[in-house]
């Protein structure tokens, strides 16, 4: 087991374990195991799943218990915008996370340290290690804790909102089939192309975006698929 300064990270975490081999679980990506040939499941893989669920349950509760005259669509839609790539990444950059990722040399060389989807996956891993650590008490202390300010621009309206999360989202919990985004075409000059973009799930076409670059036509894209599914949910 690779060694880690665990009173530090407990430290930047706000929370002492009792059992520290959750912590080191949480904390370990599949490529430290890959890469030393460690033929087990000793990496965060399995937490993220818990930590995931874990996630969700007490987003979902807190939105409950304060916003009593929201319906359910529009409690997901908020929970959705909380517990995104985009925000679990922010979040962990903030603890800087990255620093004390246990991974393999190729995947640090690539960029891992700073990439979004180990940085919010290992966030979740971290809330799974914490739930069977302490249970959910104490897991809800470190979400509403560390995710606090990100729960308040939602509230707000003030964070940018990332429909390719919330879309992507939306397809996993409801089991709407396979994803994926479409080049069209790219027209225009250099300096002022244009890009159009289809959503596909389940090969069908639900959503068209147009944009000034790849990203932003993706994006609109994807707004447009949330509001046709949200409409086929309300019929």
């Amino acid at each position: 087991m690779k060694k880690i300064d665990c009173r530090e990270i407990e430290k930047k975490l706000g929370y002492k374990f009792k059992n520290r081999n959750f912590l080191y679980n949480a904390l370990t990506h599949s490529s430290y195991n890959n890469e030393n040939n460690i033929e087990c499941n000793f990496n965060n893989e399995r937490l993220e799943f818990l930590g995931d669920a874990t996630l969700e349950l007490i987003i979902s509760e807190y939105l409950y218990k304060k916003f009593p005259d929201l319906t359910e669509g529009e409690m997901t839609k908020m929970r959705a915008r909380i517990v995104c790539t985009d925000a679990l990444a922010q979040s962990a950059f903030n603890l800087e996370l990255g620093n004390m990722i246990i991974m393999g040399k190729g995947e640090i060389m690539s960029g891992g340290r700073t990439r979004k989807s180990i940085m919010a996956n290992t966030m979740e891993a971290i809330i799974g290690a914490i739930y069977l650590d302490g249970g959910f008490n104490c897991a809800r202390d470190f979400v509403l804790n560390k995710l606090h300010e990100i729960i308040i621009d939602v509230e707000k309206g003030k964070i940018n909102k990332d429909y390719k999360s919330i879309l992507q989202e939306l397809v996993q919990r409801e089991k709407y089939g396979c994803l994926e985004y479409q080049l069209i075409k790219e027209e225009g000059p250099d300096h002022d192309k244009k890009f159009y973009v289809n959503v596909i799930i389940d090969n069908k076409v639900i959503g068209f975006g147009v944009g000034k670059n790849k990203k932003e036509a993706e994006q609109r894209a994807a707004k447009e698929a949330i509001d046709l599914l949200n409409k086929k949910d309300e019929i």
